[in-house]
């Protein structure tokens, strides 16, 4: 049994809202008069498609249905003259905009392909950077260096990591005795990461660690050879990334060369 997209959520989406407003060619189906073009119902059935629906007579019927009290509602709201309103028309300029948008960058996309060799050479760069080794550390973060001095003079005289760092300002570690995730230097800010590999099994910080953050004591737990994920696990998300920074150099290009006042 198919699904079809909800109105509401195809609103807020954007994705259809200005279909009818740019509807030309055969009617699909005609509503008091108004006709329904055939490309509008062609988009709906390439949505409906797109999220795992299968063609069929039972999906015809309800996307006809669907467009039909689409229809009724545009025609009661064209009565009220809600269309004529200037923050009704700007919302319809936005959506069609936003369809242009989608479909301009689709095709962009689409006819500047990127390859297995620069996406290769991406996780090459990110895996080279991540270095060898990566730490199992914990830390106490604090807003003055003399209170990072405090907590290193108690650390000197016997008392535990954990039970000090319930005073940390870092929440997600806060309660768990300061303690971070196995990971690289390079995932967290640079005189955090410089510190790590200075450090040897068990040992903290006699000098506070200064970062945009506040003042960190940092332990060092453990350490072990990194074993970063394939290329072939870490392929879709490269995808993603170089996609979107494709999209964003091609908007940056278009905002040099634009003439605004």
């Amino acid at each position: 049994m198919f699904k079809l997209t909800s109105l509401a959520a195809l609103l807020v989406a954007g994705s259809l809202i200005s279909a009818p407003a740019l509807a030309q060619g055969k009617a699909f189906a005609t509503v008091n008069g108004q006709a329904i073009s055939q490309s509008v119902y062609n988009a709906f059935m390439a949505e409906q498609k797109s999220q795992g629906a299968q063609e069929s007579d039972e999906l015809k019927n309800a996307i006809k249905e669907e467009l039909i009290r689409r229809e009724l509602l545009a025609q009661e709201a064209k009565k009220k003259g809600l269309d004529k309103k200037p923050e009704v028309q700007g919302q319809m300029d936005l959506a069609r905009q936003a369809v242009l948008i989608r479909v301009f960058l689709a095709d962009h996309v689409r006819a500047n392909p990127i390859s297995d060799a620069q996406l290769k050479a991406e996780y090459d760069l990110i895996k080279n950077s991540l270095g060898n080794t990566e730490y199992k550390a914990r830390h106490i973060l604090v807003e003055k260096e003399e209170d990072a001095k405090a907590i290193i003079a108690k650390l000197e005289k016997g008392e535990k990591f954990a039970a000090l760092a319930k005073q940390s300002l870092d929440p997600g570690s806060k309660d768990k005795g300061g303690e971070l995730d196995w990971s690289a230097p390079t995932s967290y800010v640079k005189p955090f990461a410089e510190t790590l590999p200075k450090l040897k099994k068990g040992e903290y910080t006699k000098v506070p660690v200064k970062t945009d953050f506040g003042f960190h004591v940092i332990q060092v737990d453990d350490s072990r050879p990194l074993t970063p994920p394939s290329f072939d696990q870490v392929k879709p998300q490269l995808q993603q990334r170089a996609g979107q920074m494709q999209v964003e150099k091609l908007i940056k290009d278009l905002r040099d060369k634009a003439k605004v006042n």
